[in-house]
């Protein structure tokens, strides 16, 4: 039986890969000179979740949660990294929220 050898990235290169995606999307309007979206405070950034994509602010010490780093892979594997439309966490807004308020506690 061989071994399969995972196509995915390690963990930290995830995590990079997010935080320069962030700070690349300064080029568009409505972005400060650090290229961060104008109404985003400092250690923050935007995620789009559910089917309606609202937009949640969340701080970036969440990308060290094993529980939120699940919910990036699902977003990696399910809409990858590399496009236009932002951040976005395939999960129910009710289940976000949830999550999000434990990880502030």
């Amino acid at each position: 039986m061989a071994i399969r050898k995972s196509n995915k990235l390690p963990q930290t290169a995830v995590l990079k890969q997010i935080l320069k995606r962030c700070s690349s999307l300064g080029k568009k309007q409505g972005y400060d000179s650090d290229g961060l979206p104008d109404d985003v405070p400092k250690g923050h950034f935007a995620v789009y979740v559910g089917e309606k994509r609202s937009r949640y602010i969340v701080p970036i010490s969440f990308l060290t949660h094993p529980e939120f780093q699940i919910l990036l892979q699902r977003a990696e594997e399910e809409f990858g990294f590399d496009h236009d439309m932002g951040l976005t966490i395939p999960c129910e807004e009710v289940v976000f929220r949830s999550l999000t308020s434990m990880l502030l506690s």
